[in-house]
């Protein structure tokens, strides 16, 4: 089974069950995890969610993205319309969630698994928790929320973390508001089980406090040079300063699809004026709905999947070649096809 539930006394556990997909999720198990979620919602037995990952590696390390490449190669883009259509109101349904939904996010949390995590109530980081959002690489823009996510971090971190795909630690994540708690490795378990036989309010007992991370370290430098409209005013605000940080920060923003740069960072500007998580999928879901046709999802997915090359060849291989229309068109409206939940 990919997917393990089962209620274990007051929780409704869901346990994603791919450790050697590093449990990445599966088209299939959107709705069977939105299926158990919807009936324990009104089951009076089950007073929280508690989600976590198979083996030590991972939570969730992203959406599988095989078969995405597979059909879109075809030209069958319906597939992955769908598939992103059903994760999102799964997305929606987890940050809705009436009850306690918590989140146990260990190991490698990036894409798909920030969605089945970070949108929850309660989210707790423990001493390998590593979260990204590396979609740019890939041609995508963060989405399962992601942009909503990012808009509500500090700052400019939103547009830096968004951009480049770092990765964050515990205690990052929980400075970019990715996360609320850390819990040592060790009491992870019993704290699994305090949960269960006790209840939510067993989370403070096993809590304990971090040290800041790199990003509050950096947070003023990234607010200073990620704070432009667009993003070729963040890329001419790193190259008009010569430090270590700068360029490294620089060549990694290069690396990733100009044209998801450049989306995401609108897309995080937008998304910060929105009160509804419906509302900022439905953005992500114009970019995600395109991307296979008019994007470069197909040739990131090649590069760093199929060929595992790590050598896109852009269609738009710089952000100075880019022009801004090229965003527009991406994030307008999609009338009649626009994500329905």
């Amino acid at each position: 089974m990919d997917t393990l539930f089962r209620i274990e006394g007051r929780a409704g556990r869901i346990t994603l069950n791919r450790p050697k997909a590093l449990n990445a999720l599966a088209h299939d198990q959107i709705p069977e995890i939105e299926k158990h979620l919807i009936a324990w919602r009104d089951d009076p037995a089950v007073e929280l969610i508690l989600i976590d990952g198979a083996g030590d590696r991972a939570f969730c390390a992203g959406g599988d993205i095989q078969k995405l490449y597979e059909t879109g190669r075809t030209g069958d883009y319906a597939y992955g319309r769908q598939f992103w259509s059903d994760e999102y109101r799964l997305n929606a349904l987890i940050w809705n969630y009436p009850k306690p939904y918590v989140a146990i996010m260990h190991g490698f949390v990036m894409g798909g698994g920030v969605g089945l995590s970070a949108l929850g109530s309660h989210r707790i980081v423990t001493d390998n928790t590593q979260v990204a959002m590396p979609e740019c690489g890939i041609g995508l823009i963060p989405d399962v929320g992601g942009s909503m996510l990012l808009s509500c971090a500090p700052g400019r971190l939103g547009e830096y973390l968004g951009t480049t795909g770092t990765r964050m630690g515990p205690a990052d994540a929980i400075h970019a508001t990715f996360a609320d708690t850390y819990v040592p490795q060790a009491d992870i378990e019993e704290l699994k089980s305090a949960l269960c036989a006790d209840g939510i309010d067993r989370i403070g007992d096993f809590a304990q406090p971090l040290q800041p991370g790199p990003l509050m370290q950096e947070q003023a430098r990234i607010d200073s040079h990620f704070g432009g409209e667009t993003a070729m005013d963040i890329v001419n605000s790193l190259e008009h300063v010569n430090g270590e940080w700068e360029q490294a920060t620089l060549k990694t923003l290069r690396r990733n699809a100009p044209l998801s740069v450049a989306c995401t960072v609108d897309a995080v500007h937008r998304a910060r004026t929105l009160r509804r998580i419906e509302d900022a999928l439905a953005l992500e879901y114009r970019f995600t709905a395109r991307c296979m046709e008019h994007g470069e999802f197909l040739e990131g997915v090649r590069a760093a999947v199929i060929d595992k090359d790590r050598n896109p060849q852009w269609a738009v291989p710089r952000l100075e070649d880019l022009p801004q229309i090229r965003v527009s068109q991406m994030l307008m409206p999609l009338g009649e096809d626009g994500l329905k939940l």
